[in-house]
């Protein structure tokens, strides 16, 4: 039985942030990340009628990560970081509530922890993403990563291990 249209734009759709999210963090190129988050929601709207799962978000997300993974691979030039181009926006609109110097804090701050985010080799911050950005269980994450679950603990063990020696090396400069 093949389901219906509206039931993927249910399921699916609202999960289309959270596809981009972790296609930016993937590939860390805006404009990549688009063109990657656009293949999965085509992938996923070809096979949404082999779907069988009780969660669309998840089983989203691992269509995004493969679809990340393939343009990788494919991928000749090293990517830019992803912090620059956060930080232009963020320095571009910013909120009317606190004194420049605190939003200039604020996005260096930001700036920082995407600098250390991306110097995380892909499988450390693809788990760390899932995780502490869009907060899916270790099993939702050992699903779509197709590893077993102490391996998901393991890889966020070795991330934040990795993000607190970064964060205090760089206090101490």
């Amino acid at each position: 039985m093949r389901a219906a249209p509206s039931s993927f734009a249910a399921q699916v759709l609202p999960h289309l942030d959270a596809a981009y999210n972790l296609a930016r963090w993937l590939v860390r190129d805006a404009t990549a990340a688009e063109d990657v988050a656009q293949t999965a929601m085509l992938r996923a709207l070809k096979s949404f009628s082999t779907f069988r799962g009780e969660n669309p978000r998840a089983w989203l997300l691992a269509i995004v990560r493969n679809a990340a993974y393939t343009w990788m691979e494919g991928r000749r030039r090293d990517p830019e970081p992803l912090a620059d181009d956060a930080d232009e926006r963020h320095l571009a609109m910013p909120d009317p509530g606190p004194d420049p110097e605190a939003l200039l804090r604020a996005a260096e701050e930001r700036a920082h922890l995407g600098r250390l985010l991306a110097a995380l080799p892909p499988e450390l911050r693809e788990c760390l993403v899932l995780r502490e950005l869009e907060e899916l269980s270790y099993q939702e994450i050992a699903g779509i990563t197709a590893v077993p679950l102490g391996t998901v603990m393991s890889r966020l063990w070795r991330a934040r291990r990795f993000l607190v020696g970064q964060a205090e090396r760089s206090d101490v400069r």
